[in-house]
Protein backbone atom coordinates (compact mmCIF):
# COMPACT_ATOMS: atom_id res chain seq x y z
CA UNK A 1 0.00 0.00 0.00
CA UNK A 2 3.21 2.69 1.12
CA UNK A 3 4.42 1.65 -2.17
CA UNK A 4 1.45 2.65 -4.07
CA UNK A 5 0.78 5.59 -2.45
CA UNK A 6 4.31 7.09 -2.97
CA UNK A 7 3.95 5.71 -7.11
CA UNK A 8 0.46 7.33 -7.08
CA UNK A 9 2.19 10.24 -5.74
CA UNK A 10 4.78 10.58 -8.11
CA UNK A 11 2.99 10.76 -10.34
CA UNK A 12 0.89 13.20 -9.52
CA UNK A 13 3.48 15.68 -8.63
CA UNK A 14 5.07 14.46 -12.55
CA UNK A 15 1.86 15.07 -13.87
CA UNK A 16 1.44 18.88 -12.22
CA UNK A 17 4.40 19.59 -13.45
CA UNK A 18 3.99 18.87 -16.87
CA UNK A 19 0.53 20.86 -16.30
CA UNK A 20 2.43 23.97 -14.89
CA UNK A 21 5.18 23.76 -17.64
CA UNK A 22 2.10 23.86 -20.33
CA UNK A 23 0.40 26.65 -18.37
CA UNK A 24 3.51 28.48 -18.33
CA UNK A 25 4.34 28.12 -22.26
CA UNK A 26 0.60 29.39 -22.75
CA UNK A 27 1.21 32.38 -20.61
CA UNK A 28 3.90 33.56 -22.52
CA UNK A 29 2.14 32.69 -25.85
CA UNK A 30 -0.89 34.77 -24.96
CA UNK A 31 1.15 37.65 -23.69
CA UNK A 32 3.04 37.72 -26.86
CA UNK A 33 0.08 37.50 -28.94
CA UNK A 34 -2.41 39.39 -26.56
CA UNK A 35 -3.44 42.53 -29.53
CA UNK A 36 -5.27 41.59 -31.85
CA UNK A 37 -4.65 43.77 -35.37
CA UNK A 38 -4.38 43.47 -39.03
CA UNK A 39 -1.53 46.02 -38.93
CA UNK A 40 0.47 47.90 -36.31
CA UNK A 41 1.69 51.59 -37.48
CA UNK A 42 3.79 53.36 -34.45
CA UNK A 43 6.30 56.61 -34.43
CA UNK A 44 8.88 55.99 -31.26
CA UNK A 45 11.17 58.25 -30.08
CA UNK A 46 14.10 56.48 -28.38
CA UNK A 47 16.46 58.09 -25.98
CA UNK A 48 19.92 56.65 -25.24
CA UNK A 49 21.38 57.44 -22.23
CA UNK A 50 24.93 57.03 -21.60
CA UNK A 51 26.75 56.15 -18.14
CA UNK A 52 27.56 59.62 -18.10
CA UNK A 53 24.54 60.56 -18.41
CA UNK A 54 24.55 62.20 -21.90
CA UNK A 55 21.72 61.54 -23.82
CA UNK A 56 21.10 61.01 -27.95
CA UNK A 57 17.52 60.89 -29.57
CA UNK A 58 16.39 59.00 -32.30
CA UNK A 59 12.70 58.76 -34.07
CA UNK A 60 11.62 55.51 -35.45
CA UNK A 61 8.82 54.36 -37.54
CA UNK A 62 8.09 50.80 -37.25
CA UNK A 63 5.45 48.83 -39.48
CA UNK A 64 4.10 45.38 -38.90
CA UNK A 65 1.93 43.00 -40.55
CA UNK A 66 1.41 39.14 -40.82
CA UNK A 67 2.19 37.36 -44.04
CA UNK A 68 -1.06 35.35 -45.46
CA UNK A 69 0.39 32.39 -43.64
CA UNK A 70 -0.03 34.03 -40.14
CA UNK A 71 3.86 34.45 -39.60
CA UNK A 72 4.63 37.81 -38.34
CA UNK A 73 6.98 40.85 -40.67
CA UNK A 74 8.25 44.05 -39.04
CA UNK A 75 9.86 46.77 -40.36
CA UNK A 76 11.70 49.71 -38.51
CA UNK A 77 12.62 53.01 -39.99
CA UNK A 78 15.02 55.94 -38.45
CA UNK A 79 14.23 58.73 -39.32
CA UNK A 80 16.76 61.14 -37.35
CA UNK A 81 18.85 62.58 -36.51
CA UNK A 82 20.59 62.44 -39.99
CA UNK A 83 23.53 60.32 -38.97
CA UNK A 84 21.06 57.20 -38.78
CA UNK A 85 18.18 58.33 -41.13
CA UNK A 86 17.19 56.44 -43.94
CA UNK A 87 18.56 53.25 -42.02
CA UNK A 88 15.95 50.11 -42.35
CA UNK A 89 15.96 46.87 -40.48
CA UNK A 90 12.91 44.28 -41.48
CA UNK A 91 12.33 41.14 -39.37
CA UNK A 92 10.19 38.13 -40.83
CA UNK A 93 8.98 35.66 -38.59
CA UNK A 94 10.72 31.82 -39.25
CA UNK A 95 8.51 29.33 -37.29
CA UNK A 96 10.58 26.98 -35.22
CA UNK A 97 14.10 28.99 -35.72
CA UNK A 98 15.35 32.40 -35.61
CA UNK A 99 13.84 34.85 -37.76
CA UNK A 100 14.70 36.03 -40.47
CA UNK A 101 16.53 39.64 -40.31
CA UNK A 102 18.08 42.13 -43.20
CA UNK A 103 19.27 45.65 -42.71
CA UNK A 104 20.20 48.47 -44.99
CA UNK A 105 22.45 51.19 -43.73
CA UNK A 106 22.65 53.95 -46.23
CA UNK A 107 26.56 54.10 -46.70
CA UNK A 108 26.83 50.88 -47.95
CA UNK A 109 23.54 51.32 -50.58
CA UNK A 110 22.38 48.12 -50.34
CA UNK A 111 20.55 45.58 -47.81
CA UNK A 112 22.32 42.69 -46.52
CA UNK A 113 21.20 39.45 -44.36
CA UNK A 114 21.72 39.71 -40.41
CA UNK A 115 23.25 36.40 -39.57
CA UNK A 116 21.48 34.18 -36.39
CA UNK A 117 25.21 34.21 -34.92
CA UNK A 118 25.01 38.15 -35.12
CA UNK A 119 22.03 37.70 -32.34
CA UNK A 120 24.01 39.12 -29.45
CA UNK A 121 25.20 42.12 -31.83
CA UNK A 122 24.71 45.92 -30.28
CA UNK A 123 21.54 47.22 -32.58
CA UNK A 124 22.64 50.61 -34.05
CA UNK A 125 23.92 51.65 -30.90
CA UNK A 126 21.10 51.09 -28.54
CA UNK A 127 20.89 48.41 -25.46
CA UNK A 128 19.23 46.12 -27.74
CA UNK A 129 20.95 43.60 -29.67
CA UNK A 130 19.60 41.95 -32.81
CA UNK A 131 17.56 39.08 -30.55
CA UNK A 132 16.34 41.78 -28.65
CA UNK A 133 14.19 43.83 -31.48
CA UNK A 134 12.68 40.66 -33.00
CA UNK A 135 11.93 39.17 -28.82
CA UNK A 136 8.21 40.23 -29.04
CA UNK A 137 7.81 37.90 -31.96
CA UNK A 138 9.98 34.60 -30.37
CA UNK A 139 8.48 31.60 -31.18
CA UNK A 140 7.61 30.16 -27.66
CA UNK A 141 8.64 26.75 -28.49
CA UNK A 142 11.78 27.99 -28.83
CA UNK A 143 12.26 27.97 -25.16
CA UNK A 144 11.28 25.97 -22.21
CA UNK A 145 8.82 27.50 -19.85
CA UNK A 146 8.13 27.33 -16.16
CA UNK A 147 5.95 29.10 -13.61
CA UNK A 148 8.12 29.84 -10.99
CA UNK A 149 5.41 31.53 -8.24
CA UNK A 150 2.91 34.68 -8.54
CA UNK A 151 3.61 38.46 -7.18
CA UNK A 152 2.22 41.93 -7.24
CA UNK A 153 4.07 44.40 -9.76
CA UNK A 154 2.73 47.85 -10.39
CA UNK A 155 -0.10 47.05 -8.28
CA UNK A 156 -1.05 43.88 -10.33
CA UNK A 157 -1.45 40.68 -9.75
CA UNK A 158 1.59 39.07 -12.35
CA UNK A 159 2.83 35.50 -12.81
CA UNK A 160 6.66 35.29 -12.74
CA UNK A 161 7.75 32.92 -15.51
CA UNK A 162 11.21 31.58 -16.10
CA UNK A 163 11.71 30.83 -20.01
CA UNK A 164 15.15 29.05 -20.91
CA UNK A 165 16.39 28.65 -24.68
CA UNK A 166 16.59 24.77 -25.89
CA UNK A 167 19.16 26.65 -28.38
CA UNK A 168 22.63 26.60 -26.30
CA UNK A 169 23.54 28.73 -28.95
CA UNK A 170 20.82 31.80 -27.86
CA UNK A 171 22.54 35.01 -25.97
CA UNK A 172 20.92 34.12 -22.98
CA UNK A 173 20.45 31.77 -20.70
CA UNK A 174 17.33 32.03 -19.04
CA UNK A 175 14.34 35.03 -19.60
CA UNK A 176 12.57 35.73 -16.26
CA UNK A 177 8.95 37.85 -16.78
CA UNK A 178 6.26 39.54 -14.92
CA UNK A 179 3.10 38.95 -16.90
CA UNK A 180 0.13 40.72 -15.89
CA UNK A 181 -2.49 37.72 -14.88
CA UNK A 182 -5.54 40.00 -15.83
CA UNK A 183 -3.96 42.17 -19.03
CA UNK A 184 -1.28 39.72 -20.41
CA UNK A 185 1.04 42.64 -20.29
CA UNK A 186 4.49 41.79 -19.25
CA UNK A 187 5.95 44.80 -17.10
CA UNK A 188 9.26 43.62 -16.85
CA UNK A 189 11.79 41.45 -18.11
CA UNK A 190 15.30 39.97 -16.58
CA UNK A 191 17.74 38.83 -18.75
CA UNK A 192 20.58 36.28 -17.89
CA UNK A 193 23.77 35.45 -19.78
CA UNK A 194 25.56 32.17 -20.31
CA UNK A 195 27.12 32.70 -16.87
CA UNK A 196 23.71 33.38 -15.07
CA UNK A 197 24.86 36.52 -14.21
CA UNK A 198 21.74 39.18 -15.02
CA UNK A 199 23.13 41.49 -17.42
CA UNK A 200 19.76 43.40 -19.20
CA UNK A 201 16.34 44.53 -17.64
CA UNK A 202 13.45 45.79 -19.76
CA UNK A 203 11.02 47.49 -17.63
CA UNK A 204 7.39 48.81 -19.30
CA UNK A 205 6.59 51.97 -16.68
CA UNK A 206 3.56 53.35 -18.91
CA UNK A 207 0.09 51.66 -21.18
CA UNK A 208 -2.59 53.27 -22.32
CA UNK A 209 -5.37 52.00 -24.48
CA UNK A 210 -6.08 52.81 -27.92
CA UNK A 211 -8.73 52.00 -30.25
CA UNK A 212 -9.55 49.85 -27.20
CA UNK A 213 -6.51 47.82 -27.01
CA UNK A 214 -4.38 48.01 -23.61
CA UNK A 215 -0.71 49.05 -25.14
CA UNK A 216 2.73 49.62 -23.54
CA UNK A 217 3.80 53.49 -24.44
CA UNK A 218 6.88 53.66 -22.54
CA UNK A 219 9.69 51.09 -21.73
CA UNK A 220 13.48 51.31 -20.93
CA UNK A 221 15.54 48.41 -21.69
CA UNK A 222 18.74 48.91 -18.97
CA UNK A 223 22.80 47.44 -19.60
CA UNK A 224 23.25 46.53 -15.65
CA UNK A 225 27.10 46.28 -15.86
CA UNK A 226 27.52 49.28 -18.59
CA UNK A 227 25.42 51.68 -16.64
CA UNK A 228 23.20 52.47 -20.15
CA UNK A 229 19.96 52.84 -20.92
CA UNK A 230 17.47 52.96 -24.01
CA UNK A 231 14.00 54.27 -23.58
CA UNK A 232 11.30 54.18 -26.20
CA UNK A 233 8.49 56.34 -26.19
CA UNK A 234 5.34 55.49 -28.67
CA UNK A 235 4.01 59.09 -29.79
CA UNK A 236 2.21 57.78 -32.28
CA UNK A 237 0.08 54.52 -32.68
CA UNK A 238 -2.76 53.09 -35.45
CA UNK A 239 -3.65 49.55 -35.48
CA UNK A 240 -5.53 48.08 -38.72
CA UNK A 241 -4.00 50.86 -40.99
CA UNK A 242 -3.34 49.33 -44.61
CA UNK A 243 0.38 48.66 -45.30
CA UNK A 244 1.35 47.32 -48.50
CA UNK A 245 2.75 44.55 -48.73
CA UNK A 246 5.64 45.60 -50.84
CA UNK A 247 6.84 47.35 -47.28
CA UNK A 248 7.95 43.88 -45.94
CA UNK A 249 10.48 43.25 -49.08
CA UNK A 250 14.31 44.05 -49.14
CA UNK A 251 13.61 46.22 -52.50
CA UNK A 252 11.85 48.55 -49.83
CA UNK A 253 14.75 48.59 -47.93
CA UNK A 254 16.97 50.03 -50.57
CA UNK A 255 14.60 52.26 -52.04
CA UNK A 256 11.82 53.13 -49.23
CA UNK A 257 9.45 52.60 -51.51
CA UNK A 258 7.09 49.78 -51.71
Amino acid sequence: MKKTLCFIGIFTLMFADIIYAQTAAEIVDASRNRISANTVSTRSRMIITAKDGSKTERVIDQYSKDDPKGNSRTIIVFQSPASVAGTRFLTVENPGKSNNQWIFLPEFGKSRRVDASEGSGNFMGTDMSYDDISSANRDPGLDTHTLIREENMNGQACYVIQSIPKDSSYQYSKIIQWIDKNTKIAYKIELYDKRGTQVKILETSQVREVQGRLTPIVTKMTTLAAGTSTTITVEIIKYDDPIPEGVFTTRYLETGRP
